[in-house]
Formats: structure tokens, C-alpha cells, sequence
């Protein structure tokens, strides 16, 4: 099994915070480009080394553009239907759950044709021991020797109606937990694996069997934990920081 903090071992049930609800992004948008053949970001580039990615901030994915080319691009992470009439009176929708996604008015279409990939480093999640009691902190989940995680996402293109902005925003898919992240949370992001990532983004891949193929638990080995320290909690805190293992 991926190793874990010691603090891991004993099981804890799901903390009231969002999920998966924050990320570490620390490649340029050219290495993902490389990482996934993909054409990179249009324009000049503002990422870089990210470790306390927060919903609403735009994030890099990978999607496939017309003539099967895969492109990086940014986007808005929340996602905003494309029948919203007023973003502002919407709630910010940053992840969709992978069992219901195709029948939910919000993220049917999405689902059906409008898949990316979301790389992260890895992402974070809060734990507590029981309803009601304060949470134990944040824990970080991450691939092992560094690689890229390719995170499951749906995406869509908004239009103000009043000044003609676009706005391309995306959720993350979440599926139950595996065994190691359920000591933690009983919900974990789809992790797309890279024999399925054509598929995935394959706006004509519609086969419902295939694509619940893929929106299923990570393996067990595909993940490594350790708890990290409250400085993360504040979405405005950022660095290398974040990720520093408690002792």
C-alpha cells in the first residue's frame, strides 16, 4: 500500500469541507503541455508554481480541439452552465459527482461532450474524527516520485448576455473513496489514467460502459498521504509552505 503519515492509520470519517476543494499545481504550462502531447497555452502564461490552488482561480487543463489535437488551456475553476442568465446569483459548482453527473441539468451536456483533464501535483483534503468534533487539519495526497495527476473534469463556455464576455469554467469528477483516502474523506477525484486519457477526451467516446470504466477509485498504490500544517487553511497563503509535512 502507498505509505502514509502515521497520523493515517487510524480511520476517520468525512470533514464538512468542499471536495476536492484545493490542489498543488507546480509545472509550467509548457511541462504539461509536454506531459500530455498536448499544444501549449495560448499567449503569455501566468502559472507557475502553484501550491494552494483555490476554486474560482483559473486552473490549466487539457481538452481536445477540433482534428483531435489536444491544446492546454485555462480555466475558471467553478463551473457556470451555459444557460445561467446571471452568473452571480449562482452557486460556485467545483466538483460533480461521477455517479449522478449524467442525469444533473448542470453537467449532463458537460459530461456528454465537453471532457478535460485537470493536472495537479496533487490536492488536499480535511479530516475530522466524528460530526461535530474540530477538524484534525489538512492532509496532502499526491502521486509517488512526483508525477502528474490527470484529474477527471467537465468544462463549459458561458456568455454574459449584457457584454458579450466568455467565461470557460470547469468541475472536477469525484468518485468514492479508496481505501486509503477514506481515512480521511468518503470522496476522492477521478483519477484518469494515461491509457484512458484519448478516451476521456474523445467528445465522440459516448458509451456509457467505457466512460464508467474510467469513473471509478484510484488503485490503491496510485496515491501517497501525509498530514501538513493549518497554513494551508487560508487560500490567500502560498509556497512550498503549504506542503510541508508535519513531524
Amino acid at each position: 500500500m502507498a505509505s502514509t503519515s502515521k497520523r493515517m492509520n487510524e480511520p476517520m470519517v468525512a470533514a464538512g469541507w468542499m471536495m476536492c476543494g484545493r490542489m498543488v499545481l507546480t509545472r509550467s504550462a509548457n511541462e504539461v503541455a509536454e506531459y500530455f502531447g498536448a499544444e501549449p497555452l495560448d499567449g503569455e502564461s501566468a502559472f507557475g508554481p502553484r501550491f494552494n490552488v483555490a476554486p474560482s482561480q483559473p486552473i490549466l487543463a487539457v481538452r481536445q480541439e477540433e482534428g483531435d489535437a489536444r491544446r492546454v488551456v485555462a480555466l475558471h475553476w467553478g463551473l457556470i452552465p451555459f444557460w445561467v442568465k446571471d452568473r452571480s446569483d449562482f452557486s460556485l459548482m467545483i466538483n460533480a459527482r461521477s455517479e449522478t453527473a449524467a442525469t444533473k441539468p448542470s453537467f449532463r451536456a458537460a459530461l456528454r461532450k465537453r471532457r478535460c483533464l485537470v493536472p495537479a501535483d496533487g490536492f488536499y483534503e480535511w479530516a475530522k474524527k466524528a460530526k461535530g468534533t474540530p477538524s484534525q487539519g489538512p492532509y496532502y495526497f499526491h502521486a509517488p516520485e512526483s508525477s502528474l495527476l490527470a484529474i477527471a473534469g467537465i468544462w463549459e463556455s458561458w456568455v454574459d448576455q449584457g457584454s458579450g464576455e466568455v467565461i470557460e469554467s470547469c468541475a472536477l469528477l469525484t468518485v468514492g473513496a479508496n481505501a486509503l483516502m477514506s481515512r480521511v474523506h468518503h470522496r476522492m477525484p477521478v483519477l484518469v489514467e494515461k491509457p484512458d486519457w484519448g478516451d476521456w477526451l474523445d467528445g465522440g467516446q459516448e458509451d456509457p460502459d467505457r466512460l464508467g470504466s474510467i469513473l471509478a477509485p484510484a488503485a490503491e498504490d496510485r496515491l501517497e498521504a501525509f498530514q501538513v500544517g493549518r497554513y494551508v487553511n487560508q487560500a490567500r497563503n502560498e509556497g512550498a509552505r503549504c506542503v510541508e509535512p508535519l513531524d
